[in-house]
């Protein structure tokens, strides 16, 4: 297989593995890869998991390429609440969720983190279309709670003052029934209580 073979093979992938490429010719030579990166074809993610070199890099491919190379997880956390627009654009890199340990991807398209939660807790996250994929991504009311539950730092108002979070956003599009509804799950008092106070703390603000 030459490079234009597997380009034509895997044209509908947006980052693709050796097992993909298995998969189209189970006689690979892994060393092409090598080749192919030397000659600026295609670029390495992580091990195992590469793109096309020049594939347009966007928020949205980032959160594509954060769900493929790190399952089960979806996007959440400062990436999702950037993504909504309920705090400034995020230079955190890629943060996700997994029910995998947690874990820290430094590569040369984006930074990408994965903090870890009990299976019980993994929910609440929505398919989302681009460009005929589909991406996993934390509702805002989920974005919200993964940051609270995973940083318990956050308790009081000057905390909460640092997240920068839009109030007016916030309120126009985190559904708090739903919100109250998700954190009932968690079954843990002083993680509502928590809540509670971030809550009053952003009514305070209107």
């Amino acid at each position: 297989m030459n490079y234009h073979n597997l380009r034509d093979s895997l044209k509908n992938f947006t980052v693709f593995s050796l097992r993909d490429i298995f998969r189209v010719e189970p006689g690979f030579h892994r060393r092409r890869l090598n080749d192919w990166q030397a000659k600026g074809y295609i670029r390495k993610v992580i091990k195992g998991f590469y793109i096309f070199a020049d594939l347009p890099l966007d928020e949205m491919v980032l959160f594509e390429i954060a769900n493929r190379v790190y399952k089960p997880s979806y996007v959440s956390l400062e990436s999702a609440l950037a993504y909504y627009q309920l705090i400034p654009e995020s230079v955190f890199g890629v943060t996700s969720i997994s029910t995998r340990r947690t874990y820290r991807f430094s590569t040369e398209l984006a930074e990408f983190r994965f903090r870890t939660v009990k299976p019980d807790l993994f929910f609440g996250y929505d398919l989302v279309s681009v460009r005929g994929k589909r991406v996993k991504i934390a509702r805002p009311e989920k974005a919200v709670l993964d940051l609270l539950y995973l940083n318990p730092r956050y308790r009081h108002g000057p905390d909460f003052e640092s997240l920068r979070i839009d109030t007016d956003r916030f309120f126009r599009t985190v559904s708090i029934r739903g919100l109250r509804a998700a954190v009932a799950r968690y079954a843990r008092k002083a993680f509502a209580l928590r809540v509670d106070l971030f809550l009053n703390h952003l009514r305070s603000r209107t």
